[in-house]
């Protein structure tokens, strides 16, 4: 092969590479939901869980959502994580509303909400005005508690209690595998129900065929040049 060839061969090499790239940048959604109708189980730590299966998807995750239809019951008194295929885990509601003034947390009654990062933080969402509705049903979308502490701690507890342990947890990971939401009532009085749940994942496909040729193209490349 001729210098002219080699680089001809090297600039179509670059351009595939080039467009595979941008190719890998776009984003692919998976979701599922599930339909759940169970009541959670009143001032009882053992709670429900729902589980939802993905496989067949292609590269790393991006970002999760998570949907929450939850009924009846004291919103303050819910404790809800999440469970990746890998063991990563998310703290979706922690008692919300729990502060050293308020040791009861919010009294609304059920979420109607969607959980992803970046939206304002639900612990507190009486103070999200106006996307706070007002009683009822908590609707909109939110951020995740994040707060990784038990859930029995005192008010002063979820106050230095920092947000941290979010939906970012997923990034990076693999989206197969089975998806475990936990639900739990921590203090009695009120009857709560998981209706249904759902799982919103984006991924980004890893272009390791590209990668290869880009290497077989130096190693041809430093070949040529030797023999030069």
């Amino acid at each position: 092969m001729n210098m002219m060839k080699l680089k001809i061969l090297a600039a179509g090499v670059v351009t595939l590479l080039t467009v595979s790239a941008a190719q890998a940048q776009v984003t692919v959604t998976n979701t599922s939901s599930t339909s759940v109708g169970t009541a959670i189980p009143d001032g009882n730590p053992t709670g429900v869980s729902s589980s939802t299966t993905f496989s067949g998807i292609l590269g790393t995750i991006t970002s999760v959502s998570v949907s929450l239809d939850i009924t009846g019951g004291f919103n303050g008194d819910l404790y809800a994580y999440l469970v990746g295929p890998s063991g990563e885990f998310a703290v979706l509601l922690n008692r919300v509303g729990v502060t050293s003034g308020n040791s009861f947390g919010y009294g609304n009654s059920g979420f109607n909400i969607t959980l992803a990062d970046g939206n304002p933080d639900i612990h507190t969402y009486q103070l999200s005005s106006p996307l706070y509705n007002g009683g009822g049903q908590l609707t909109g979308p939110w951020a995740p508690d994040g707060r990784n502490i038990d859930p029995q701690s005192s008010g002063s507890a979820f106050d230095a209690a920092s947000n941290s342990t979010d939906l970012s947890s997923f990034t990076d990971n693999t989206a197969n595998g089975t998806w475990t939401l936990f639900v739990a009532d921590m203090s009695s009085g009120g009857q709560a129900t998981l209706t249904s749940w759902g799982l919103s994942v984006v991924t980004v496909p890893e272009p390791q065929t590209w990668a290869l040729a880009a290497s077989g193209l130096g190693m041809l490349w430093a070949f040529r040049r030797r023999k030069a």
